[in-house]
């Protein structure tokens, strides 16, 4: 059997299949004794590298917060925008609704409000008699 170098493509008796460890893998590869050479300087080299170096995680997207805003129930985000804009209140064109605007709709619709309100956030809302 007649091995030939990977790299070079070179055939002769100091071919020989070696195996070298990176980055916690091993790979297999077909060389010469001076293309061994070679691959042994480069991953000396590499391994200095490393540990001169510092990994980079890959960024992740963020995840969203939970939307703590009041609920409305049988209204949607836009009815909000156009009764504030009626009423002349400041109303962002996109984008989340001010807490305090969604309250402001609802305490002039109360049929907006979400039923799943926890009770002390509804005595908070009704002043005490």
């Amino acid at each position: 059997m007649i091995l030939v170098d990977d790299l070079d493509h070179s055939e002769g008796d100091d071919v020989a299949r070696r195996e070298f460890p990176l980055l916690n893998r091993t790979f297999a590869i077909d060389l010469s004794e001076a293309n061994q050479q070679r691959l042994s300087e480069a991953l000396a080299f590499i391994e200095q590298v490393l540990e001169s170096s510092r990994e980079v995680k890959q960024a992740t997207r963020a995840k969203k917060a939970a939307d703590t805003s009041p609920r409305l129930q049988g209204h949607t985000l836009t009815d909000v925008r156009e009764w504030a804009r009626e009423q002349g209140l400041d109303v962002p064109a996109r984008g989340k609704l001010p807490d305090e605007l969604i309250e402001k709709f609802i305490a002039a619709h109360p049929d907006a409000a979400a039923t799943d309100t926890a009770p002390e956030d509804q005595s908070e809302a009704t002043p005490a008699a």
